[in-house]
């Protein structure tokens, strides 16, 4: 870590099965909580959060949403009773001004994106957690710059972590007969990892679509767009590195990103 920047991270979270599954990514999760420093608060970026505008949730104690289907009960019986924080939430609304951003004190709370990584990263669930929806309406730069006004809190013990993959085609996905990546999965998610550290200007991780296999790994944007949240929030100068990353399913990336 550089100076006094907490950490902030994008985790490829796949299947909802990983919170009950040991693996290579959730063993990475559950080091990250152990080896970083602790947070005061946490600001959660979903790909199951897509929104039309941008909302926060303001309530002092979140709900675990379970938001799939056809999973052991196991599953939906596991709650991440983390408490909400108000004050991150209406820190959140400040930094992003003129933008406006809905408080939502009600409807929404932490969707499986959210607390299916942090439940391994800090199982206690004592550390306040706000979540940021992803506007749909909105094109990639858009939220690039958000990360970048976001990127204060990080100076003031929050950590950003935002989940999704970067390659996320479902439809293509091998359910069975083994799971080597199709070519073009494979060859968007090399383009990803080296371009990670690009300081110029025309960000290509922010002008994706441009390539023609993102069609084909990003067929609808909102698993990859919590990656230019964290983008944005890199200094330049610190590093950033892929701590863990796999194809699975021929077609869902798990490459997770630490910056700092």
């Amino acid at each position: 870590m550089t100076s006094n920047l907490m950490p902030a991270l994008f985790l490829g979270h796949g299947s909802p099965m990983n919170v009950l599954d040991d693996n290579i990514y959730t063993q990475t999760w559950r080091d990250l909580g152990k080896r970083l420093p602790r947070p005061t608060a946490i600001l959660a970026i979903s790909a199951h959060w897509y929104t039309r505008g941008t909302a926060v949730t303001a309530m002092a104690q979140p709900k675990t949403i379970h938001d799939f289907g056809g999973f052991p009960q196991a599953l939906f019986d596991t709650r991440y009773p983390a408490p909400g924080s108000p004050s991150l939430a209406a820190r959140v609304q400040q930094l992003l001004e003129p933008v406006a951003v809905h408080s939502d004190t009600s409807e929404w709370g932490l969707d499986h994106g959210s607390w299916g990584v942090l439940i391994k990263m800090y199982p206690d669930a004592d550390i306040p957690v706000v979540q940021l929806s992803i506007d749909a309406t909105q094109e990639p730069e858009y939220h690039y710059q958000l990360g970048k006004e976001l990127a204060a809190l990080r100076s003031e013990g929050v950590m950003i972590v935002a989940s999704g993959n970067v390659v996320h085609n479902l439809r293509m996905v091998k359910w069975q007969g083994g799971d080597e990546p199709y070519d073009w999965a494979e060859s968007f998610n090399t383009f990803v990892r080296d371009n990670l550290a690009y300081r110029g200007e025309q960000h290509p991780l922010v002008n994706f679509m441009q390539r023609p296999d993102a069609k084909l790994a990003s067929p609808t944007p909102e698993h990859y767009l919590p990656l230019l949240y964290i983008l944005g929030a890199w200094s330049g100068e610190e590093p950033i590195s892929v701590i863990v990353d796999g194809i699975e399913m021929a077609s869902l990336s798990m490459m997770s990103v630490q910056v700092g």
